[in-house]
């Protein structure tokens, strides 16, 4: 079949019937993140990250390349999995209490004062997930209560396994900045990721893209 032949399915009613359930949307979404057991946070900081982690992302799939030359061209090969660290913005109510948390985190890796830490990984690692939500709320099933008792459905879930801080950005501090509530981010490091997808046959639970 041409271009010009298929042409007519490419209206915009064929593109709207493409387009399932309006696009997902970047906005949203809800992030969790799970604390190591030695961390004594303030309040429920599992409920504070639903409603206060304002940015997150979906993390890439990348694999490395191995340039093979030969003969004048070169030849690529995939190489070595990578996977990029994770960033999320959290805005810091009146309490610090994710500031505090992840402040305590970072200091159960390397204490603040002397050069020590937990040694074990297994330890100051935890999980995280993304869940990336529909704009159409059901009976049943998925992560959030909608109104009236209803559920928002889950479109996707990313999981992050082995995560911990790398870095708990500073926040600026100004007599000029007016009309603003105040951010941070923070970065993690990971093991690898796995997704929940949806339609998956009975008693698969997940799809492991990076083990």
């Amino acid at each position: 079949m041409t271009l010009g032949e298929s042409f007519s399915n490419r209206s915009i009613t064929n593109f709207r019937d493409r387009l399932i359930g309006g696009g997902a949307r970047p906005n949203m979404f809800e992030v969790n993140i799970t604390l190591p057991e030695q961390i004594a946070p303030n309040g429920d900081i599992s409920q504070d990250m639903r409603f206060l982690v304002k940015a997150a992302e979906i993390p890439a799939a990348n694999i490395g390349n191995i340039p093979v030359p030969f003969r004048g061209r070169v030849l690529p090969v995939a190489g070595d999995r990578t996977f990029d660290p994770w960033t999320v913005t959290v805005i810091n109510d009146a309490q610090f209490n994710i500031r505090d948390a992840m402040e305590q985190w970072s200091n159960l890796i390397n204490d603040l004062q002397f050069d020590v830490g937990d040694i074990n990984p297994a330890d100051y690692q935890t999980k995280a997930e993304v869940f990336q939500l529909s704009r159409q709320s059901q009976g049943s099933g998925g992560q959030s209560a909608g109104k009236g008792g209803e559920i928002i459905q889950t479109l996707r879930t990313y999981n992050f396994e082995g995560i911990y801080p790398n870095a708990v950005s500073s926040i600026p501090l100004d007599y000029g900045a007016t009309d603003q509530i105040e951010e941070f981010q923070v970065t993690f490091n990971y093991l690898f990721w796995t997704t929940d997808l949806p339609g998956l046959p009975k008693g698969v639970e997940s799809v492991s893209i990076g083990n």
